[in-house]
């Protein structure tokens, strides 16, 4: 499928634009003679890290169209053909978490291994619809899916924990019902990290039997249960001897059945099954507070 390859995709449209870019540059320097040297120097040197570089080079790329309009050469006509590549190009895989966690599991490892500058983010809904919304390793524990109709036995696979042990690439949990703020600073240090970059968000999806309408407030209760810890790993801080980890979560405020029976993928089997619901959701409770545990602990780790 389409996102089996996605992660590979992005990594070929990265390179393709750096080769794409580096070309530009060339013939930018074969046109000096007839370029104002200030702005081939603009245009070539630009590291467009920020917002303010980033609109400055543009304004430099219309002028250069203007100028180069006016000369009637092949390079000068090549390079007005591929001039936007001159402009950095944020470029972003965006899958579910049928394909993160399971069917694409191995791309995208492969992809985020390779050290390459590409940003990723997933959509993690916890369901597998693409194929019917079966059980998966994204699948939380206690939960009822297709082929799991007595809930899940087993905790979620832990995709965020698997991607800081590389510890080159930069990882963050978001919920932008929970935290706004904190969702934009992980997008804009994923961007700005010159590497790999993993962004796993919480989302709602309507196979979670909720009133789509306050979807937000389900990021709220999976955040203050602890089932849903918001944090970013930035590799950069361990040159300078800090944590990369930063725990952006509160510890937790409410028990996670308070969470998990708002939603009918759990609710289901409380109604049906009550005492093994009860087995189950006594399992999930100590999943989420093991983890949060372990979260708290490494950020509190002294570099």
């Amino acid at each position: 499928s389409l996102f089996e390859d996605a992660a590979e995709f992005g990594f070929g449209f990265r390179l393709t634009a750096e080769r794409q870019a580096g070309f530009a540059v060339e013939l930018l320097h074969r046109l000096e003679g007839s370029l104002d040297a200030g702005l081939v120097a603009s245009l070539s040197g630009n590291p467009q890290k920020t917002e303010s570089e980033i609109a400055a080079q543009r304004c430099s790329l219309e002028a250069l169209r203007g100028a180069l309009a006016r000369i009637d050469t092949p390079d000068a006509r090549q390079l007005s053909s591929i001039s936007d590549y001159l402009l950095r190009r944020s470029v972003w895989v965006v899958g579910g978490d049928g394909w993160a966690y399971d069917i694409g599991y191995g791309g995208l490892d492969h992809v985020l291994a390779q050290g390459r500058d590409i940003n990723v983010l997933v959509l993690d809904t916890e369901v597998y619809s693409n194929t019917g919304g079966q059980c998966s390793k994204s699948t939380p524990l206690g939960a009822v899916a297709r082929f799991a109709a007595s809930g899940k036995a087993v905790p979620k696979k832990d995709l965020a924990m698997l991607a800081m042990t590389y510890q080159n690439i930069y990882v963050a949990r978001i919920a932008m019902g929970a935290n706004y703020a904190q969702a934009v600073r992980a997008f804009v240090e994923a961007e700005s990290y010159e590497g790999p970059s993993i962004i796993i968000a919480y989302s709602h999806c309507i196979n979670h039997g909720i009133d789509m309408r306050t979807g937000l407030d389900h990021h709220k209760l999976a955040v203050n249960s602890g089932y849903w810890p918001l944090l970013r790993f930035d590799p950069r801080r361990i040159a300078k001897g800090e944590n990369p980890l930063q725990l952006d979560s509160k510890a937790p405020s409410i028990p996670f059945k308070d969470f998990a029976y708002s939603e009918i993928r759990f609710k289901t089997l409380a109604d049906s099954d009550p005492a093994h619901a009860a087995e189950l959701m006594t399992l999930a409770q100590a999943e989420v507070t093991r983890r949060f545990r372990i979260y708290e602990q490494m950020a509190a780790m002294t570099y």
